[in-house]
């Protein structure tokens, strides 16, 4: 079994998650006793909100190349960033280690293809779907079609995120207004919805949904056990 190394804390509910999800899945696949070796890392979310929406990605990739490295002398023989956002700094945190990152984009994309889907749409923070390291991944490197929501359902999705399901607080009228967000989308075409925030899925079930869901963060956990035990 190879180490998983896991930077997380952006925000620590969803990094739970990937610890439950991963351990779960080692003991589904090898039985008995069987849990995943691993290490985590996990930051202050605090001062990363801030440079985020400061704008400063040289630092914000600093810090999650140092956690990387961190991770790397620990032993893990590769890396799963714990956030979608954050693989905005992907490449430097490639640069800074000789052990491959497992990228979020990827697992998702495949699953999608694997579903016969080309058209989704992407919920996520701004700047997962404004910016082109998330979103171009998934069209350039996969061939999907990646839709998103207009201006206002961009700063809706991406208020709920930050203060409130980074902040532990699932809230019933924000399901509601996620729910709606996918409806419009579902309307302009959209065949599948990507849970691109690893905190959405907390929030947003597929009852909740029109469209099946991809969450990210289930995807790229069930990527990291597969890895992990090749």
């Amino acid at each position: 079994m190879k180490t998983i190394g896991l930077i997380g804390g952006m925000s620590w509910e969803s990094s739970l998650e990937y610890y439950r999800i991963i351990n779960e899945g080692v003991k589904k696949r090898l039985g008995g006793f069987h849990s995943a070796e691993c290490l985590m890392y996990s930051v202050d979310f605090a001062a990363i909100e801030v440079l985020q929406h400061k704008g400063d990605w040289d630092k914000l990739a600093w810090i999650m190349s140092q956690a990387a490295i961190r991770l790397e002398a620990g032993g893990a023989d590769f890396l799963v960033l714990c956030t979608n956002t954050m693989h905005k700094v992907a490449p430097a945190i490639e640069a800074a280690v000789n052990i491959p990152l497992l990228h979020i984009a990827d697992p998702t994309a495949e699953r999608i293809k694997a579903s016969g889907f080309k058209k989704v749409e992407l919920l996520g923070t701004r700047f997962t779907m404004e910016e082109d390291f998330y979103r171009g991944r998934l069209e350039k490197k996969h061939g999907l079609e990646v839709l998103v929501p207009d201006e206002a359902d961009r700063a809706l999705v991406h208020h709920v995120i930050y203060y409130e399901l980074c902040d532990g607080r699932l809230q019933e009228e924000s399901r509601k207004k996620f729910a709606g967000v996918i409806e419009k989308l579902a309307a302009a075409g959209a065949q599948g919805v990507i849970l691109g925030c690893t905190e959405i899925g907390l929030l947003v079930k597929q009852k909740d949904s029109v469209l099946p869901l991809f969450d990210t963060t289930i995807m790229h956990a069930e990527a990291a056990v597969d890895y992990a035990l090749e």
